[in-house]
C-alpha cells in the first residue's frame, strides 16, 4: 500500500516517518542528529545543508521497497528562522533559529519605526519578539551586509527544505505568521511592518507567494532519483513544527489544549477566528489548516532539565528514578529555567535562576525536580492567559521528548488539574505533516477529505500513558506555583527597570 512520509525539521535533529494510511500505522521512524553554532551574544545557528544531509540520511534508512511506495511528502520545520538566499537558490549564510536572543536591539527598533509594540499588534496580531525572522533582516544587513545585498528570497526553515524538494519558492499562512510580518486576521503581509524593517527595501519582493494549506506540488525529477522515490510523489505547503503538532495531536478542534515537551515547551489550540491578545499574552499564529493556532512558547523545557541532569553527572533517562524520594514543591527549590533567556513572558535577556537553597535541600534530585517544575509552571502561566480570553479545554494532548517521562505527565496533570493523554505516535510534527500529506494529496486528486476527520481516524492515544490529575498531588503543587508566580515578577520588575536604565 502507499505511504506518506513526515519529515521534521527540529533543532536537534531531523526525523523522519513513513506512515500507512490505510493500516493506520508508522512502517518506519528514523532520525539524525543536528549540531548547532551557539555563540555568547545569544546567537543560535545551523547551517541549511545539514538539515539536506540529515534528511538524506534518513531516507537512506528506508527500505528501497518502502521507498518506493511513497506518494507523498510533507515538512515541518523549526518556526521564525531564516534562511537567506540568492537569485540561484544558493544560502548566503548560517540560519538564524527560532531560539536566537542576538537581535533583540533590532526587535526594539522595528517596534519604535512602526510607533511601539502596540501599533505591531494592530497592524499585525503580534509584536516583534527575539526570535521572530523579521528581527533577523536587519541584524543580517548590520552583520552580513554581503549575504544582505544578494540576499533574493527569505525563506522559512521548512521551506528551504521545501525548495530543496520540489525547485520552488512559497510560504504557508501558519509558518508565515511567525515571522512578524503577517497580519493574522487579514492572511496579507504588513507593509507598514515590512518597511520598518527595512525603508530602502521592498521586502515584499523577496517574500514568496503564499499558498493555501492544502497546496501541493511534485517533487523535483533529480531529488527524487536521488533519494529512490517515484517521480509522482506530493510535497505539500508543510508547516512549523508547532502547526504541525497541532495536526499530530489531532488539535484541529476547540477544547483540546497540545502541549509539546521539546527544547522549547508550547501550548497551542485551535481556534476558528483570529485570536489576538492586546497584551501579547501569546502568539497569534494561523494554523496549517486554514484556521488560527493562538499559541505559547517558552523557550526553556526539556533544556533545563538536560543542563541539570549534565551539570549532576547523570542521564535524563535516569531521572525519574532519581525523583522518586522528592515531593511537590522540591523541598522549598524554586527554578526560573532561562537558560536560553524567555520569550513568554518576554526577557530575552534574562538567565536562569535557583532559589530557596538551604543545606537540606540542594540535592541533585531537588534541583532536577525544580527544573521540571519550573519548566511546567512557565506553561501553566501561560495557560492562564488563555484562559482569561475565555478559551475553555477538556483535555491535554502531550507530545515532545518529555512526554516519555512519566513523573513529568503526571506532574503537568496535577499543575494543570486536566486530564491528560499521549497521543501513540510520539512525535506529533513528523506525523502532522504526514496527515497533511494525505490531505493535500486527496485533494489534488479530486478529493475533499476534511482534515478533523482525517485527524479522528488517524490520531490514537495510548492509554497506557494516560493520566489524571491527583487531589492530593494537584493541591500540593498550588503554593510551590505560587511562590514561581512571585518569583518571575520580580525577574519582570528587573529587567524592566534594566531596560530603562
Amino acid at each position: 500500500m502507499s505511504l506518506v512520509v513526515g519529515i521534521d525539521v527540529g533543532t536537534q535533529s531531523v526525523k523522519l516517518i513513513a506512515y500507512d494510511p490505510a493500516a493506520c500505522k508508522v512502517v518506519a521512524a528514523h532520525g539524525q542528529a543536528l549540531q548547532l553554532i551557539a555563540h555568547d551574544d545569544g546567537s543560535r545557528e545551523q547551517r541549511a545543508e545539514w538539515w539536506i544531509d540529515a534528511i538524506r540520511a534518513c531516507f537512506a534508512k528506508l527500505e528501497p521497497a518502502q521507498r518506493g511506495r511513497i506518494v507523498a511528502v510533507g515538512v515541518s520545520g523549526q518556526q521564525h528562522g531564516f534562511v537567506p538566499v540568492d537569485e540561484a537558490g544558493r544560502v548566503l549564510a548560517p540560519a538564524k533559529l527560532w531560539c536566537d536572543t542576538s537581535t533583540q536591539a533590532e526587535c526594539e527598533e522595528i517596534m519604535a519605526a512602526v510607533g511601539g509594540d502596540r501599533r505591531c499588534i494592530e497592524l499585525a496580531g503580534n509584536p516583534i519578539l527575539a526570535g521572530y525572522t523579521a528581527s533577523k533582516l536587519p541584524w543580517t544587513r548590520k552583520h552580513r551586509p554581503e549575504a544582505y545585498s544578494r540576499l533574493a528570497t527569505i525563506l522559512l526553515p521548512h521551506d528551504y527544505v521545501n525548495f530543496w524538494l520540489t525547485g520552488e519558492r512559497w510560504m504557508e499562512h501558519g509558518d508565515a505568521s511567525g515571522t512578524g510580518w503577517l497580519d493574522v486576521r487579514t492572511r496579507n503581509w504588513s507593509a507598514p511592518l515590512l518597511a520598518a524593517t527595512d525603508a530602502q527595501r521592498d521586502l515584499a519582493a523577496l517574500l514568496p507567494p503564499l499558498v493555501d494549506a492544502d497546496a501541493s506540488f511534485p517533487i523535483a525529477a533529480v531529488i527524487a532519483e536521488e533519494l529512490g522515490l517515484p517521480h509522482n510523489v506530493r510535497v505539500s505547503a508543510g508547516g512549523g513544527d508547532n502547526m504541525m503538532a497541532a495536526i499530530g495531536t489531532g488539535n484541529v478542534a476547540p477544547g483540546v489544549l497540545s502541549m509539546s515537551l521539546g527544547t522549547s515547551g508550547t501550548l497551542f489550540a485551535h481556534a476558528d477566528r483570529a485570536l489576538v491578545d492586546d497584551g501579547a499574552g501569546w502568539a497569534a499564529f494561523c494554523s496549517s489548516t486554514g484556521g488560527w493556532l493562538p499559541l505559547i512558547c517558552t523557550m526553556n523545557c526539556t533544556v533545563a532539565t538536560e543542563t541539570v541532569a549534565r551539570a549532576f553527572g547523570f542521564a535524563t533517562q535516569d531521572g525519574d528514578a532519581l525523583l522518586a524520594d522528592t515531593s511537590p514543591g522540591a523541598d522549598g527549590l524554586a527554578m526560573l529555567p532561562f537558560f536560553n533567556g524567555e520569550r513568554t513572558p518576554n526577557l530575552p535577556q534574562a538567565r536562569a535562576a535557583l532559589h530557596g537553597m538551604n543545606f537540606d535541600n540542594f540535592t541533585r534530585a531537588n534541583a532536577y525536580r525544580a527544573a521540571m517544575e519550573g519548566a511546567t509552571y512557565a506553561l501553566r502561566n501561560g495557560l492562564e492567559s488563555l484562559q482569561a480570553a475565555g478559551m475553555r479545554f477538556d483535555t491535554i494532548r502531550l507530545t515532545g521528548g518529555g512526554s516519555q517521562s512519566g513523573v513529568w505527565r503526571q506532574m503537568i496533570a496535577d499543575v494543570f488539574e486536566l486530564p491528560l493523554d499521549v497521543p501513540e505516535q510520539s512525535e506529533g510534527a513528523a506525523f502532522g505533516a504526514a496527515l497533511q500529506a494525505l490531505w493535500a494529496l486527496d485533494h489534488t486528486e479530486g478529493g475533499a477529505a476534511d482534515i478533523a476527520t482525517l485527524a479522528r481516524e488517524h490520531v490514537r492515544c495510548a492509554p497506557a500513558l494516560s493520566t489524571r490529575p491527583q487531589a492530593t498531588s494537584a493541591a500540593a503543587y498550588r503554593a510551590p506555583y505560587q511562590q514561581f508566580l512571585r518569583h518571575l515578577e520580580s525577574a519582570q520588575q528587573f529587567h524592566s527597570r534594566a531596560s530603562r536604565e
